[in-house]
């Protein structure tokens, strides 16, 4: 088997490829509906010479056809294969005799049908690329467009992509299909600069369209429908190479069950999914990821647009009061602040809005914009002046001729202040006056719900972030810490006992409770005395990793007579369980009072290695599934942000009267639990702290567990 390739094909090595200054179609035909024919007629208005290579044919219509590459008689760029598999090894080699830049092969039966001979077909083509240099896309692909040339090398029946536009977007699809219903936006439009679809990748893949298009001055920003990869750390670098080129990626990550994500011992093997893991990799590479399909061309192009953000804040300028209701709800929703207009900006509002409207935001200058349009443009422009506000959401209601002469007067304002001006289209006229010159606009955004509107500034706002503050790694670990936790992770078993577990994990500065162990019913009431009362029991066992579920613990004991009751319950329903577990004792804790009880795990990813993850909710985390999840190791900055992302971070802000808690404390928490994950992934499979409690600025954890990894 061919070696995993390192790297990616930078712009230089595909550019004969993927920006051709001359094609030719091996497989060239008459027959109506053949590959052959198809792609000739995509072709027509292609920029460049086409050579038909056919030797059936002496013309094909009124195109010389060629009986073989070299008898063209000179040097071609991009060689389209529309030949069946049994002949494509052949003309791969006569390519690349011939010195082309590289070739599409459409034939489909390798590697996708699962049969080793036809495994070995397509490692057979890797392996001539590898030796010739020969950059090769395909097999089972549907082809290409560059838009700017008009090269649409496809068999696909697909609607004409004219040149780009203002603020072109490069889609890239591992499925054909939906690359190229994706580029059909161009009908309402849109602008595209490439369709890249991969196939078999048996060469070019993702991560080289990607790596390409980040270096394309004539593509600004880059869609991305990602099913997964074998390898996925090639397309992550693609990725940060995108941010590092200041070309925003977007990504649709299909495929999101439980790939990689076995039944495991820990909350965290259930919460920390391959999908969960697969968007901290992109988020940290600098990508965009969205949740649905639908969402993924809106978010693109508007990045496309935006520029930098300028403030956080957004504004909403509304005709009707409901649209400007659903868009507070939104930004709530997503995390996007509204804050109101100073009282400068908000004089200058009320001079345009009648008493029955809003100079506030949202802003609602009211239908009375129909008898006094100028007010809209007024309104809007001492809105996008205020130096809170980096964007601008205007909820279009209603789709008639007025509403496309808006457009170029948001357009305008948007450059002006140099902010960006999204436009929710609510009606249900789709394709009402004002949608196409929106989609067509270099400034004005359109987005079609007005929760992917706010989705997409929040996303806008944590990207900008990223790229001006990326993570920075903890400092290496002191080697006597390590050699520590080593030594004690290799003395236990396959299962760590909770107190075993706690001790290792405090060596990497997570607060833990005080605990003594205690072997009768007597040694227990003695601890519980000195540590005072009210106490927690609890059987210490590698074999009971979920002591709630197994009846062995038992919490607020107020007195000896409570604990004796205690200790005999729990070895009772201990002895119940089936094969009997190994019981190292009772653990006798002071009752930690109470507060927000919070989760923090890790284990290893089988693709992306170390993962930490965070959730509220104690032994309802799995329940609530208010979770956040990043490679590990992390910085507190990252430890942080991903407290932000909780649903429920407000709770860690003080609720009814419930003291706040100390996030930064928080933060160094899942600081260390990440540090021990990344040090001993080779032999550590989970971790789960749970629950860690925080009031105030007391954060502890008060029970904990650490899997081995099976070997």
């Amino acid at each position: 088997m061919t070696e995993p390739r390192q790297g990616f094909h930078r712009h230089a090595e595909l550019r004969r490829l993927l920006h051709p200054e001359s094609i030719a179609v091996v497989g060239a035909s008459t027959r109506p509906g053949s590959f052959g024919e198809r792609v000739l007629v995509n072709l027509a208005d292609y920029a460049g010479p086409v050579f038909a290579v056919n030797p059936r044919y002496p013309r094909i219509g009124a195109r010389e056809c060629f009986p073989s590459l070299a008898a063209i008689g000179q040097t071609v760029d991009c060689v389209i294969i529309a030949a069946a598999r049994e002949a494509v090894e052949p003309l791969v080699r006569e390519a690349a005799a011939a010195g082309a830049g590289g070739v599409v092969v459409f034939a489909s039966g390798y590697a996708e049908t699962g049969k080793a001979e036809r495994r070995a077909e397509q490692e057979r083509l890797t392996a001539i690329a590898r030796e010739t240099g020969l950059r090769i896309v395909g097999p089972n692909t549907i082809g290409l467009v560059n838009a700017a040339l008009e090269a649409r090398a496809t068999f696909m029946t697909i609607t004409p992509i004219p040149p780009p536009g203002p603020c072109p977007i490069g889609i890239v699809s591992q499925s054909g299909a939906l690359g190229m219903a994706l580029a059909q936006g161009v009908a309402r439009g849109a602008s595209v600069s490439h369709v890249l679809t991969s196939g078999n990748s048996c060469d070019v893949d993702m991560a080289d369209y990607i790596a390409y298009l980040a270096e394309d001055a004539g593509c600004r920003a880059i869609a991305c429908v990602f099913e997964g990869s074998a390898a996925p750390r090639r397309i992550l670098d693609a990725a940060a190479f995108a941010a590092g080129c200041g070309k925003p990626l977007v990504v649709c990550k299909m495929a999101t069950g439980a790939e990689g994500a076995e039944a495991a011992m820990s909350h965290t093997g259930a919460l920390a999914g391959a999908h969960e893991a697969y968007q901290a990799a992109f988020r940290r590479a600098g990508a965009v990821l969205v949740e649905d399909f639908e969402r993924l061309w809106e978010t693109t192009a508007f990045l496309a647009k935006a520029g930098p953000p300028k403030a956080r804040g957004a504004v909403v300028l509304v005709t009707s009061g409901g649209a400007g209701i659903m868009a507070a709800d939104a930004a709530e929703a997503e995390g996007v602040p509204m804050p109101q207009p100073d009282a400068a900006t908000r004089a200058v509002l009320e001079t345009q809005i009648p008493e029955f409207g809003a100079a506030r935001n949202p802003c609602d200058v009211t239908a009375q914009v129909i008898t006094n349009p100028d007010s809209l443009a007024l309104c809007a422009g001492a809105l996008l002046g205020h130096r809170d506000y980096g964007a601008m959401v205007y909820p279009q209601v209603y789709s008639y001729e007025a509403t496309a002469q808006r457009v170029p007067m948001l357009e305008a304002l948007s450059i002006r202040y140099d902010k960006p001006v999204c436009m929710v289209w609510i009606t249900e006229f789709l394709a009402g006056p004002g949608s196409a010159e929106a989609e067509a606009s270099g400034r004005v955004a359109l987005f079609r719900s007005m929760r992917s509107c706010f989705a997409a500034l929040g996303a806008w706002h944590d990207r900008a972030a990223l790229l001006a503050a990326p993570p920075v790694p903890p400092a290496p670990t002191p080697a006597v810490v390590r050699a520590e936790a080593a030594a004690r992770i290799a003395a236990g078993g396959a299962t760590l006992t909770e107190r075993e577990a706690k001790a290792v994990l405090a060596l990497y500065g997570l607060p833990v409770v005080e605990e003594m162990l205690a072997d009768s019913a007597e040694a227990a009431v003695a601890a519980a005395e000195r540590m005072g009362f009210p106490v927690a029991l609890k059987v210490d066992s590698p074999d009971l990793p979920h002591k709630t579920e197994a009846g062995v613990i038992r919490l607020n004991l107020a007195d000896a007579a409570a604990v004796r009751a205690a200790h005999a319950a729990v070895l009772a329903n201990a002895a119940r369980v089936t094969p009997p577990p190994r019981i190292g004792g009772v653990l006798v804790q002071p009752m930690i009072p109470a507060g927000v009880e919070l989760v923090i795990g890790a284990r290893v990813d089988p693709l992306f290695g170390p993962v930490v993850v965070v959730g509220l909710g104690g032994v309802l985390v799995e329940v609530l599934a208010d979770t956040a999840l990043a490679l590990a190791p992390v910085d507190a900055a990252e430890a942080r942000a991903m407290l932000d992302r909780l649903r429920g971070a407000r709770l860690l802000d003080g609720f009814r009267g419930a003291p706040s808690v100390d996030r930064d404390a928080v933060a160094r928490a899942i600081v260390a639990v990440s540090r021990f994950a990344a040090d001993h992934a080779e032999t550590v499979a989970e971790i789960d702290v749970n629950p860690l409690i925080g009031a105030g600025g007391r954060v502890v954890a008060v029970d904990a567990l650490i899997v081995r990894r099976v070997r």
